[in-house]
């Protein structure tokens, strides 16, 4: 019930954002806005299988990359008209929502299932390590697709189709994306109360007593990685068409590191850590980008502070304080 108080007034925010920003002549702030929350999606997948389950995985950029890859080569081949050959079959292009990003969020949670299948064998360090390696493998595989642009990347000449909303106009693409951010925070906030969810739990707190009491952990894993790779197809099928751009970079391992963060900086194991965690990351990154370019120096002593001083995430400070001034109020 504490974090009630502070998502209430974030929801606030986010819905009267474009309308207050349009009156100040600060349009831009909307396209940070959707990246923020694009990232939030990214870090809320991770937060699944790090924060609730104790799995630190170096490889989640490989899901979101891919994700993006489905899209921006569905939407290459929908554009010029020339059918998709996956042998033995040949499908059709289509800059469809309602197809594209179900068959993202397919193939990074196939991706998903066979990495994890893999990877869940080994535990600490070996499964970090072996995350890392898959994700890599990956990143070169798209990069060597020089009929998509290799290391340059691919365009995309629109975004998606979806039915009436016109997701070219960044305000719609906006608020379809607070949806789709809003639905994914309910379904994952039913699926952490549920009895899948505090297996999970059990398995990072002791997954030796959990398989004593005849849990099959390693297969509530796997259930789990899947989910979370798909999330994060969904995630990179949103940002190739905020930037209607789709790179290697988008799979390469910084890029993990960077969902990572976002975890640990908002809250690990807290729902709604990393809403916090990628509008803090992002903003201090737009914000001193644009004071100096050398801005990484400043922000990694930033970062280890904000860890230091606020171990519980930077979601437990802000639901704390408000909570507290509430009761004061109260009082």
């Amino acid at each position: 019930m504490r974090d009630l108080w502070p998502l209430a007034l974030v929801l606030l925010a986010a819905l009267a954002l474009p309308f207050v920003v349009a009156g100040m002549d600060l349009a831009y702030v909307v396209g940070i806005a959707t990246r923020i929350m694009i990232y939030a999606l990214a870090g809320i997948s991770l937060n699944l299988i790090l924060g609730y389950g104790g799995m630190v995985s170096f490889g989640h950029a490989a899901f979101f990359g891919t994700g993006a890859y489905v899209v921006g080569i569905l939407s290459t081949h929908a554009t010029y008209g020339e059918p998709l050959t996956t042998w033995p079959f040949e499908v059709g292009g289509t800059e469809q929502a309602l197809i594209a990003w179900p068959l993202a969020m397919l193939a990074a949670g196939l991706l998903a299932l066979v990495i994890g299948a893999l990877s869940l064998r080994t535990a600490g360090l070996y499964f970090i390590m072996i995350t890392l390696a898959f994700a890599q493998m990956i990143f070169f595989f798209f990069v060597s697709l020089q009929a998509y642009g290799g290391e340059d990347g691919l365009s995309l000449f629109a975004r998606s189709q979806a039915g009436p909303l016109d997701l070219g106009d960044d305000r719609q693409f906006y608020y379809l994306v607070l949806a789709l951010l809003a639905l994914v925070l309910f379904l994952k906030s039913r699926l952490i109360e549920a009895r899948f969810g505090r297996v999970l739990q059990g398995i990072r707190d002791n997954e030796r007593r959990m398989r004593a009491l005849g849990y099959p952990t390693y297969r509530y894993k796997l259930v789990a990685f899947v989910i979370s790779g798909a999330l994060a197809g969904l995630a990179g099928a949103l940002i190739a068409n905020q930037t209607e751009f789709v790179s290697p970079a988008f799979l390469d391992w910084p890029r993990s590191g960077d969902f990572i963060v976002i975890v640990v900086l908002g809250g690990m194991g807290r729902l709604y850590g990393p809403l916090a965690g990628a509008a803090l990351f992002l903003l201090l990154e737009e914000v001193l980008a644009a004071w100096t370019e050398h801005w990484m120096i400043i922000l990694g002593p930033i970062l280890v502070l904000l860890v230091l001083y606020a171990r519980g995430g930077v979601w437990d400070l802000i639901a704390g304080r408000l909570s507290r001034r509430k009761a004061g109020a109260d009082g």
